[in-house]
């Protein structure tokens, strides 16, 4: 099939399923479920492939709410990750259902011609995005071992075809104190409380100091439970970022003295422990990057120059991880969202209106677009399924 015609009938398969796509992901964004608990979206986002006889592998990785499911038997597999967690009291902020029903248009398009195309289409159910690191630990118990190249989307208020992202870490700081009473015999205690002030204030100095591309941010979980009695556990989450993994390994060691000298000058002990696997920072496959461009501009959307890709504001995303192991791109893909951002509540409302609706079928089909090219160009096919032969024989 050449391409021209592959890629009419991908869209074509796109659009005869726009009903069930957009009903999949106002379904999701009507019940937000979050890390590790996505149950029913997990399932959700199983049923219209599984009704297409696309084979289902359950809780890979032993995750409970991830999935594999495949269709074909052709050389080039092609994985498409679809997200569905959701944020706290915020629900679907990041837009993570449109994700999840885009993803799955993606796969049923593909399943029309897969074999046609050579390629055996795998769908990846990857939980807690938001905070766990799904796809870290699905990589690492190889559920992508025969994935030749991995493709996704998300949803932001503008396009961008070759998205970057921040590496980043997470940890809890657990601070051990004495309780005693604040008003009879504070003398006796040693102060929990304090000791994530102290922290907290080293932080707010070390800002200064910062690599570009380096930032901190965090929370108080627990600082003390009554104002009569002197914190005896205090408790702090911060989350780091950087451009790169070597500089966030930089900066974890100066947040380590910061953490350290809460302890110092109270005389507490604290325990640092990391929430979730570290993400590494997003590297589009350059090829696809451009061929997913072209793919927005014959839809009619704008994306960014790719002069100005690198200035925009970045997040993190465990798909960074991914990207580091095979050829992948995470592009953005433009909602009405009214001037919000993500990880606002008006994004959530924005995640299942019109402009919404419209990403949902407009981004399964640049998708699969993108994976029909990749199947149809002899250089670039060869050349993911080379760099899949040497990960697996190393």
């Amino acid at each position: 099939m050449p391409t021209a015609a592959a890629s009419l009938s991908v869209e074509d398969a796109v659009n005869r399923r726009r009903g069930d796509l957009i009903e999949l992901s106002h379904s999701i964004h009507a019940e937000p479920e979050l890390a590790f608990a996505e149950h029913r979206s997990c399932a959700k986002t199983q049923a219209l492939v599984a009704e297409y006889g696309f084979e289902m592998t359950a809780a890979p990785g032993g995750l409970d709410t991830a999935f594999r499911a495949s269709y074909g038997s052709g050389p080039l597999v092609v994985g498409i990750c679809a997200e569905y967690d959701a944020l706290p009291e915020i629900g679907h902020a990041c837009g993570h259902n449109i994700i999840a029903a885009s993803a799955v248009g993606t796969a049923l398009a593909l399943a029309e011609v897969a074999d046609q195309l050579g390629l055996t289409v795998v769908l990846l159910g990857t939980p807690a995005e938001e905070l766990g690191g799904g796809k870290v630990l699905m990589l690492g118990a190889g559920t992508f071992d025969d994935i030749a190249a991995t493709v996704m989307l998300h949803p932001g208020p503008v396009d961008i075809a070759a998205a970057r992202s921040l590496a980043l870490s997470e940890v809890t700081v657990d601070y051990t104190g004495r309780e005693s009473h604040a008003a009879v015999a504070p003398y006796m205690g040693v102060n929990a409380g304090d000791a994530v002030t102290v922290a907290q204030v080293a932080i707010g100095l070390l800002r200064q100091q910062l690599l570009p591309g380096q930032m901190v941010h965090g929370i108080v979980t627990n600082g003390g439970q009554a104002t009569n009695i002197i914190p005896g556990h205090a408790e702090l989450r911060y989350t780091m970022r950087a451009t790169d993994m070597t500089a966030l390994h930089e900066l974890e060691g100066r947040m380590a003295g910061c953490f350290s000298a809460g302890s110092i000058a109270t005389g507490c002990t604290h325990q640092v422990s990391e929430t979730a696997p570290a993400y590494a920072e997003l590297l589009p496959d350059p090829w696809l990057s451009e061929t997913v461009r072209a793919e927005m501009v014959s839809l009619g959307r704008e994306p960014l120059p790719a002069s100005v890709e690198a200035s925009v504001p970045m997040g993190s995303t465990d798909m960074g991880n991914v990207t580091h192991v095979m050829p992948g791109i995470h592009p953005v893909i433009g909602i009405d969202s009214g001037g919000a951002a993500i990880h606002q509540p008006a994004f959530t409302a924005a995640a299942a209106g019109p402009s919404a609706d419209k990403a949902v079928v407009e981004g399964a089909i640049m998708l699969a677009r993108t994976v029909v090219r990749l199947a149809e160009t002899p250089a670039e096919r060869d050349r993911v399924l080379q760099a899949q032969e040497r990960r697996t024989a190393s």
